[in-house]
């Protein structure tokens, strides 16, 4: 079983949090973001998912923003985010090198990015691949650990490029 408060305390995420989950799909993770942090956005790809996630989410009303649209594509606010968070998401994305850009874009100064894969489809060298790209655009790796199930790293952004 997942422990999503487990997963939202290793994120840094607060009551004054401003959270961007990449990959939202059907809530499970957003709506536990939103019952701890100040804001949430959401963004989430598939319609259908996207229908799930309004529903699990509708008695948060304005405190959580779906944005159905390709993280790669997606029109980002800059410094929108105090974290960034994708659950079992990053390796679905088609323009990882897109994503990436926007991710960077959207998390301020000193933020933190969470990443979290699936032991079965990501294997070690996919992760460190992964990583590799943020530490490239300037993301420092603050914490790591596999588990039976999970992959999970933390990212700081240290650099402004």
């Amino acid at each position: 079983m997942t422990d999503r408060e487990k997963i939202l305390d290793e994120s840094g995420i607060s009551a004054s949090s401003v959270v961007l989950e990449v990959g939202a799909g059907n809530g499970f993770i957003t709506e536990a973001i939103a019952q701890r942090a100040k804001k949430v956005y959401a963004v989430e790809l598939q319609h259908g998912m996207v229908k799930k996630l309004r529903k699990r989410v509708e008695g948060f009303g304005s405190k959580v923003d779906i944005l159905l649209c390709d993280i790669a594509n997606c029109d980002i606010v800059e410094g929108l985010a105090d974290v960034c968070i994708m659950y079992y998401s990053f390796h679905e994305i088609g323009n990882q090198a897109g994503a990436v850009r926007n991710i960077w874009k959207a998390i301020k100064n000193d933020g933190i990015l969470s990443i979290y894969e699936p032991t079965i489809e990501v294997n070690k060298a996919s992760m460190q691949e992964t990583i590799g790209m943020f530490q490239a655009i300037g993301f420092e790796r603050e914490l790591e650990r596999d588990s039976l199930f999970t992959r999970f790293v933390r990212l700081r952004r240290v650099k402004n490029k």
